[in-house]
């Protein structure tokens, strides 16, 4: 197994590690959470740049990138329904793209092709991470506020929903919009048919 598959089966652990201080209490594991995902994230550009400089590209990596992108976005957002700051329809749609978009994967394996990820899917990807990562950031403050220095109030707590929702509804649409690209260009899958692909994710 070449590095950057290391580093992509190493973001799917991180997303354990990730979920494990999420859930625990104190300021310094919800910081930790926040410092494990940036370095999850992080970790989705650094495989693809050295698999693409040192030529180390391979099909394991074509499959396993996304998963592992999955794997990371699907944790943070379930986490964030059980922990009642985003709609648990939101993250209905969001599983109900990526179970299609595999669905076609699949297919497009039964006839030896392998889809990558392409530049709308990645584009999906980091318009999630980024919502994680705001959410994150939010659920930090709020720690210090109301455990630190006792300064959360029920106005902060209206609008730390209220941009969270906000911010989830911009994903949502984003990941429906890419979801519905990545089927028009591969209907073809779909439909029972053979050869050629996109590689939109």
């Amino acid at each position: 197994m070449n590095l950057p598959n290391k580093i992509t089966i190493t973001r799917i652990v991180l997303a354990f590690v990730f979920m494990f201080f999420l859930f625990s209490k104190g300021v310094v594991c919800k910081s930790l959470a926040l410092v494990t995902f940036i370095i999850a994230a992080f970790s989705d550009y650094l495989d693809g740049f050295l698999a693409k400089k040192y030529n180390m590209t391979s099909d394991f990596g074509k499959i396993m990138d996304p998963v592992a992108d999955k794997v990371l976005t699907l944790a943070a957002f379930l986490a964030f329904v059980e922990m009642k700051l985003v709609p648990a329809w939101m993250v209905v749609i969001i599983i109900m793209r990526e179970l299609l978009i595999t669905s076609i994967r699949l297919m497009a394996l039964r006839n030896k092709e392998v889809l990558q990820a392409g530049m709308g899917g990645k584009q999906k990807t980091v318009s999630q991470m980024v919502s994680i990562l705001v959410i994150l950031v939010f659920i930090v403050f709020k720690e210090m506020g109301v455990r630190a220095f006792d300064f959360w109030n029920p106005t902060f707590e209206y609008w730390h929903r209220q941009l969270i929702f906000i911010l989830m509804l911009i994903t949502v649409a984003l990941t429906v919009i890419s979801g519905f690209s990545y089927i028009i260009g591969n209907k073809k899958y779909l439909l029972g048919g053979n050869g050629g692909s996109s590689s939109k994710k």
